[in-house]
Formats: structure tokens, sequence, C-alpha cells
């Protein structure tokens, strides 16, 4: 039982989420689906004014990322979940490498396991708090790892493992917490998906792709290769990535899609590029990042998780708290003053704070939240 810590309003944040929940940003993106309701919600979404919305998604991330010619955005239903799977369908050609370092990244080569038509997978795996780029192996086709690990507050480099580009091999990325809020030289993957529910402050079940042109190229042999009678190999529609970018290059998706979603989507991706684009993102995030770093090794009972200063995740921070102290009682005392999105991740199971300083995140809101720390330790 926690107890009762009020916290004064003078030092309250203004908005009271960490992460993708309602924040300045948020509620101009909800009073702008609001004036568009009546074109958008519950029309078809291969009609033209949700795929009006589309084609401004696709072309504001083409702006923010710099795309390079021949790459392409695809989207589709599933969040980032879905699309482990689409990759082991339509991507992974025979093997792939994985980088392991945190829940997330395992869970990406946990689908490619179990995928029957996919040789064995080789997984190169560090402790939580580190990363693990794969090494270079001549048998596989693919090297996957997470630009930014969720579960631990990770980021890792994104660049071509050695040798990978000559072999022909891809380079999958997972962006989910890092996309928008992380740079990236997109031209170091072929393929950087993302789910719209972190960064872009939209909410879950759709995923984006940027794709390069070895990976479209890729998708669509596997699934020419696929339909040969006699094959092992099964791609279902759903997770046809060809069938995705078909789809996507006509402004639509698949299968119906959440409208308003999209139109959140929208919403953010151009705040961002209006501002700035990626460098102004970054600096939002790392500026935010380096308040909750800097307040952590001066505190008296909080220090930062990741120890190695060039690991740490401008997006994500993880802060643990020693055992004088109790996470859950201040992450319970925040809560009761309003103050939400700061526990720490359950299967990691440390005695831990856990904070997404994403774009949509106001940097004044970040120290005040540093305030609201030390005010509710000092009393409870």
């Amino acid at each position: 039982m926690t107890n009762t810590v009020e916290i004064p309003d003078a030092l309250l944040p203004e908005d009271g989420r960490f992460g993708s929940g309602p924040s300045k940003i948020r509620r101009a993106q909800i009073e702008s689906l609001e004036s568009e309701w009546k074109t958008l919600l519950g029309t078809s979404h291969r009609q033209q004014p949700v795929r009006q919305v589309v084609a401004s998604i696709r072309t504001g991330l083409a702006e923010l990322f710099s795309l390079p010619e021949g790459y392409e955005v695809a989207l589709g239903n599933g969040g980032a979940s879905a699309f482990w799977s689409i990759a082991s369908a339509s991507l992974i050609e025979h093997k792939a490498a994985f980088g392991v370092y945190g829940s997330f990244s395992r869970k990406f080569a946990q689908e490619a396991a179990g995928a029957p038509f996919i040789d064995e997978t080789v997984v190169y795996e560090s402790d939580p708090g580190t990363y693990r780029i794969p090494d270079f192996r001549e048998d596989v086709d693919a090297y996957c790892w997470a630009h930014n690990e969720t579960s631990t507050g990770v980021a890792a480099p994104i660049m071509r493992v050695a040798g990978s580009a000559a072999q022909g091999a891809l380079t999958i990325i997972d962006g989910t917490s890092a996309a928008g809020a992380l740079g990236i030289d997109i031209t170091q993957a072929d393929v950087y998906y993302f789910s719209p529910q972190k960064a872009f402050g939209a909410d879950g079940g759709l995923w984006f792709a940027l794709l390069s042109p070895a990976a479209i190229e890729r998708a669509a042999r596997i699934e020419a290769e696929a339909k040969r009678p006699g094959s092992k190999r099964w791609i279902p529609s759903f997770l046809s990535l060809s069938t995705a970018l078909s789809n996507s290059r006509k402004e639509q998706t698949l299968n119906t899609p959440s409208v308003s979603n999209l139109a959140l989507m929208s919403q953010q991706i151009a705040w961002m590029n209006d501002n700035g684009g990626m460098q102004w993102t970054q600096a939002r995030c790392s500026e935010s990042a380096a308040t909750l770093y800097s307040w952590a090794e001066r505190s008296s009972f909080a220090s930062p998780f990741v120890k190695d200063e060039q690991a740490r995740s401008n997006s994500v921070v993880t802060i643990d708290i020693d055992d004088r102290h109790s996470a859950d009682q201040i992450i319970a005392a925040l809560r009761e003053n309003g103050i939400v999105d700061t526990a720490g991740y359950r299967k990691l199971g440390r005695n831990q704070l856990r904070v997404g300083v994403f774009p949509s995140v106001e940097p004044s809101d970040v120290e005040k939240l540093t305030q609201c720390i030390d005010y509710v330790v000092d009393r409870l």
C-alpha cells in the first residue's frame, strides 16, 4: 500500500504523460480529426478521401527519412508484431542472423525460428542494457536487429554488416520505438519497419516499412518461388509484402484499417516535417533524454540502467532505483497525481522507471518529472 503523496500543482508536468499519450500535438491531432470526421470516418478505405491521407503519410515519411531514389514506403494492418511474420514469410529466404538484447529483438528471432521453411536461425545475444550486432556469416541472407530495444532503453547503431552487401544479404531493422526520434542513414538498411504508437503519437494496429529496391526484389522473387508447384513455402495474402506494397502504391491497405489512426499519423508526420524534420525531432528527444540521464547521475537514489553512454537511448530512457526505495511505489504515487507511463518493462523485472521521451513530449515536462520524482521519494 503506498502512502498518498500530493504533488503541488506548480511541480506537475503540463501533460502528465510520458510516451505516446495525450500531449499538445495529440490534442491538435484530435481537433483536426474532429473537423474532418464527416469526410473520413466510416468511409471506405479505397475512396479518395482516405487514400489522400495515406498518400500524405507516404509522402511525409519519404520526406522525414530523406528516402533515396528507389526506396518506397509500404504499410499494412497488424503492427510491428505482424511484420515479424511478414519478414519471415516474404523477406528471409533461407537463413537469418539476429542481434538479440531484449524482449522485442528476441521476439523477431523467435518468429523466424518458428517458420518451417526457414533454416535454423543464428542468434547473437548480449545482456539487457547492452546491444549485439550480428557477425558476418556466409550462410545467411538477412541480418536483423532493433534500432531501439524498447524493453531496456538501448539504442544500437544502424550500419550494414561488413561484407553483407556483397553477398546480397538484406539488413532488416526494427525501428518501432526509434523511428521519428533517432536518426538513421536509411541507405544502411533494406527494411526499416515500425508502428505508429511510439514516436508518431498515433495508435497501434498498423505497420510501416521503408523498403530498398533489393528488399522489394527479394519479396517479389520469394513470392514467385512460393507459387511454384511443390514449394514448401506458403505466403498468405496478409503476410505478402509484395501485396502490401502493391496496395500502398494505390494509397490504400489490403485490409480495412483504422481510418482515424491514419489521420492521427498523417497529422504527426506533418507536424514533424513542419518543425524541421528529423534533425528537429532528434534534437528534441536528445534534450529530453539528457535531462533524465543527468538527473539520474546526480541523484542519490537513481542511476541510468544503460552504463555505456553511447548505447543509451534518446527515445526510451531506463532509470534504476536503488533498493532503499520501491519503483512500484514511486510509479503508483506519480499515477495518483496524474503522471502515467513511467513503469519499467515488466519482464525485465528490475526496480526501475522507464520513460518515453518521444517528439510529442515537451522537454520542459521532463524537467518537471524529475522534480516530481524527487518530491515523491522524499515523502514516501
